[in-house]
């Protein structure tokens, strides 16, 4: 089929995410777009004529789809992400389980693939976690080099605001006991003060220049990869909230896209790379949101992670008394990204997880009218871990979106624990709190900073959402949970208006037909089994992109 054909399915247990009709069993597409949704028995004669002159198939490849009765909910719209490094990151040394449970196997992880290559090429990896190692502490330059001493390895911690690297790297990148903390950063010191080799928030760039960087054609080929998983997962929109580093992914994606990428893609610029770019610009028709890809804005890190104590809290971490974590963002990043939005009329997306990081960028944002067209919210927070009840009133007062992820209290559990003690970890994410209040909600994982094997999968975040049980047990404060077909909301229509993407996230007359075909009826199974759905199609504008 054509994407500028008639396409009519029929026979499906339909969520549509919209709230006007939240139910149906039949729809009808036309160029890519639904024009009518409902009932079979409502169904206008015209379609009703053409159902009976057709063979009804269940591959797509017919004018008529039958759906046979399985559940049919929007395509996913994962409103915060990082796909390149994600796809980039899948051929490095995986940091976690059920690969790494330990220090010592991170060690062996690094010594093995020192034979696959030459002495002073670099060793990469990600997704540490110091609560998921059987150690319960961090790497140290001092355990990478018992894996090699004679190449620099670089392990990024599961958050991406902490890496550990080993001896050679320090030295490559002149860093040691006399080397001051970058502004936001800090180079961890033993008790002699010499660097451990583990780097934090800002100070986790000063490896970066040294780095190799993949050429366009091998990130795309990496993104072309992780696409199909992505299909797989029921995902058809995503937001990239930007790099490590000043490069452009706007051209990775637009190459994947000729060679069949399907995801629509926001992607927003790391202003600490370009604040001081004076030459920076966003050319207009990037601006275009309907485009397959287009530049939503810019993004700004307030603050570090829970799991790394980084987060900018108002109290104390647990078991300190003046461990706050750390506020990493100058005022002039503020200003100049304030600025740059206003003037190119683009969305700003502020990382704030801890109380006092969330309270000081939405009071800034207060301070300015909305400077974005139509239902698209001028600024939005990400992640929002533990906001104050006055930070979640003056968002909804002032059109503030929260983008948040509710796979970390799932997957990082362990590591809430010990940085915030079980009562916090209850009082974290209020998402029905938020809604109450009238905040524009959105979810998404945050892949890879996701201590999760595979950490894009939406369903794991879907069953936190409604059971509030981490995967250890953990109680995440159960009058916080929502009913699945809000936390279905919140991933689909939700992230889609928080994110600002048109004519996506529901299945409504005028949107685009994206939408996943479930293995089981997500709205009628045990919510302890959820994250057991699988996908069995994707499709993207009424076509079928993957089948299981």
């Amino acid at each position: 089929m054509k994407k500028s054909e008639r396409h009519i399915f029929i026979n499906g247990k339909i969520f549509t995410s919209d709230d006007r009709l939240p139910y149906a069993d039949s729809m009808v597409v036309e160029a890519g777009r639904i024009v009518w949704i409902g009932t079979g028995a409502d169904m206008p004669k015209e379609y009703a004529e053409l159902i009976a002159g057709q063979p009804h198939t269940e591959d797509g490849c017919s004018s008529v789809t039958d759906l046979k009765g399985r559940r049919v909910i929007p395509g996913f719209v994962d409103a915060h992400m990082h796909p390149v490094m994600l796809a980039d990151f899948r051929r490095k040394i995986t940091a976690m389980p059920p690969e790494i449970n330990s220090i010592e196997d991170l060690v062996e992880a690094v010594r093995k693939r020192r034979e696959q290559q030459k002495a002073g090429e670099w060793i990469e990896g990600w997704g540490y976690d110091e609560q998921g190692l059987l150690e319960k502490r961090s790497p140290t330059r001092y355990d990478l080099d018992r894996g090699c001493s004679d190449s620099p390895v670089s392990i990024m911690r599961t958050c991406a605001h902490i890496r550990c690297v080993n001896s050679m790297a320090l030295k490559l990148a002149g860093i040691d006991r006399n080397t001051p903390d970058p502004p936001g950063g800090e180079i961890e010191r033993d008790e002699n003060g010499e660097p451990t080799g583990v780097l934090k928030e800002n100070a986790r760039n000063l490896i970066v220049p040294l780095m190799p960087q993949e050429s366009v054609e091998q990130h795309v080929d990496n993104l072309m990869e992780l696409g199909q998983v992505l299909t797989s997962q029921g995902i058809t929109t995503i937001c990239d909230m930007g790099n490590l580093d000043e490069s452009d992914n706007i051209p990775v994606y637009e190459a994947a896209a000729k060679r069949g990428f399907h995801q629509r893609v926001g992607v927003y610029y790391m202003w600490d790379f370009f604040a001081d770019d004076k030459a920076f610009r966003i050319p207009p028709e990037r601006l275009d949101r309907n485009r397959q890809i287009f530049a939503a804005g810019l993004k700004l890190i307030g603050d570090g992670s829970i799991s790394g104590r980084t987060a900018w809290m108002d109290r104390p971490y647990y078991g300190s008394e003046d461990e706050y974590g750390i506020s990493v963002c100058s005022d002039h990043l503020v200003e100049t990204a304030v600025a740059f939005c206003k003037e190119n009329h683009c969305q700003l997306s502020m990382h704030a997880m801890g109380t006092r990081a969330i309270a000081r960028m939405i009071d800034r944002a207060c301070q300015e009218a909305p400077w974005t067209t139509g239902d698209i919210p001028y600024v939005r927070v990400e992640h929002v871990t533990d906001p104050s009840k006055d930070s979640i009133t003056k968002a909804a007062g002032h059109g503030i979106s929260f983008v948040s992820q509710p796979i970390f209290p799932y997957a990082e559990s362990k590591s809430y624990l010990s940085n915030l003690g079980a009562d916090w970890l209850k009082q974290c994410y209020p998402y029905k709190d938020m809604l109450d209040a009238g905040v524009s909600l959105g979810f998404s994982t945050d892949a890879p900073a996701t201590f999760w094997s595979d950490p894009s999968d939406p369903f794991p975040g879907l069953k936190l959402a409604v059971t509030r049980t981490a995967a250890d047990g953990s109680d995440c404060g159960k009058d916080q949970a929502v009913d699945i077909e809000t936390a279905i909301r919140l991933y689909t229509t939700g992230s889609a208006q928080a994110a600002g993407f048109p004519d996506t996230g529901m299945l409504a007359p005028g949107y685009h037909a994206d939408f996943a075909v479930l293995s089981d009826d997500i709205l009628n199974i045990p919510a302890e089994d959820i994250d057991k759905i699988k996908v069995i199609q994707t499709y993207v504008d009424g076509q079928c992109v993957y089948e299981r």
